[in-house]
């Protein structure tokens, strides 16, 4: 059988606070999916994913409520995200807080993935979901959009409102658009390519109402630790971890890698080898990552990001960027800027 991942303990906690409300009983709750209360104290502990839908499934069945997923996304919380909640809350603008988000979604879980696409004037910020029974993966979709965008309201401190709001599924036959449409404040589609909230391009320069750049390089290490210590976080995932913490003393060599994980370099090369990726190509996608970060949420020169990747002549970064992107940095820049001047 197909195995569900597994789910961290605060994203139930918004459920359990929902039904809470709504009067409806938790003992019976935790009992169907196989929980224990004491087990919901413990942040970082990891359940099987099967626990996340049975409890999802009880309350829908039971609170009355046919929006159960998007509702709950009202109870988002700093906690709400483990570490990366805190790691988001303390980051400068909020397209640095998105960037954060795919690094270290799997502390939260492994219910989903994230990504942004750039579109001309807006980004959208795409949830797939990996589990796949109808119902389950309905509210956990719109309660993961729900809370993206309760939670950028929070730490922006501002009423923001997505330019438009995606769902993959067909609109349930139980509820109205307008609910939909009083919740997200805009307008709402079914039936798209993929789930989405749809922003436009300046809110990636908001700031934080919190921003703490020493507090947020603490509990980056503190997130790296945690990522490496997943036991099913891939080996390439791991490598880039770890790779993402020596780029800031310079151009990482493969001994300083396989030391970490205490094994010969000739080891590193050939489980990678047998992962299907390389060092080098591991190597190569983080600094394209880390470059086109820095690019767009920063004001750096284009001359210290080189430098600050381990490139010894900014040369040789301009030709690597613009083999992968198609152009060189400084356009990729000033592409993002033209679509908002103000950055």
């Amino acid at each position: 059988m197909h195995s569900l991942g597994y789910t961290s303990v605060p994203p139930l906690l918004k459920y359990l606070r929902h039904a809470e409300q709504l009067g409806v009983a938790i003992e019976p709750a935790l009992a169907a999916a196989g929980l224990q209360a004491e087990q919901l104290n413990d942040n970082s502990l990891r359940l099987p994913g099967e626990a996340h839908e049975h409890l999802l499934d009880y309350f829908c069945e039971h609170s009355g409520d046919p929006l159960f997923g998007l509702n709950a996304a009202r109870f988002v919380l700093p906690n709400s995200w483990s570490v990366l909640g805190y790691i988001t809350m303390n980051c400068a603008t909020l397209g640095d807080a998105m960037s954060r988000i795919m690094p270290f979604e799997k502390l939260v879980g492994d219910m989903g993935t994230s990504r942004a696409e750039l579109h001309a004037q807006h980004v959208h910020l795409i949830w797939t979901c990996r589990h796949q029974r109808p119902r389950i993966r309905r509210h956990l979709v719109e309660n993961v959009l729900g809370s993206w965008l309760q939670y950028a309201r929070w730490i922006a401190d501002t009423q923001l409102t997505a330019e438009a709001v995606w769902f993959e599924h067909a609109q349930p036959a139980d509820t109205t658009l307008a609910q939909y449409e009083e919740f997200f404040n805009c307008p709402v589609l079914f039936s798209q390519p993929y789930s989405a909230l749809i922003v436009p391009l300046p809110y990636l320069q908001l700031p934080l109402r919190q921003s703490d750049a020493q507090l947020l390089r603490t509990l980056e290490e503190h997130a790296l630790g945690l990522m490496a210590t997943l036991e099913d976080a891939s080996l390439e995932q791991r490598v880039k971890n770890i790779l993402r913490q020596l780029l800031k003393e310079g151009l990482p060599r493969k001994e300083q890698v396989a030391e970490q994980f205490a094994i010969s370099v000739r080891t590193l090369q050939r489980q990678l080898h047998q992962a299907g990726t390389s060092y080098q190509h591991i190597l190569d996608d983080l600094r394209q990552e880390l470059a086109e970060h820095y690019l767009l949420n920063s004001t750096l020169p284009i001359q210290d990001i080189a430098q600050y990747l381990g490139f010894t002549e900014p040369r040789s970064f301009h030709r690597t960027f613009k083999s992968r992107r198609g152009m060189p940095p400084g356009e990729f820049r000033q592409m993002h800027r033209a679509a908002h001047p103000d950055s």
